[in-house]
């Protein structure tokens, strides 16, 4: 199941730092993990679907790297960020 146009919208607006972001590391984060909850879903029905879950684990460090981006260069967002989505640190 893919993250629909409203829905990435919806979170985009949400998480964005000005009117026209759509990059910030806290969006990409936001979306990452709105695809992430997708696939986890998937993967309760599909228990044996290996090749999708190679590409959740993908997504999974991507999000690692931005968060670790993210703290080292703003702890104030990165912590902001982490309650929010309700990650662990």
């Amino acid at each position: 199941m893919a993250v629909t146009k409203e829905v990435k919208e919806k979170i985009i607006k949400e998480y964005q730092l000005h009117p026209t972001d759509t990059g910030s590391s806290q969006v990409q984060i936001a979306l990452l993990t709105e695809r992430i909850k997708e696939l986890t879903k998937h993967f309760e029905i599909h228990r044996k679907d290996n090749h999708s879950r190679r590409g959740l684990l993908k997504l999974v460090a991507k999000r690692r790297k931005l968060l670790d981006y993210l703290k080292r260069t703003d702890v104030e967002q990165y912590n902001q960020i982490v309650d929010r989505l309700g990650l662990r640190k």
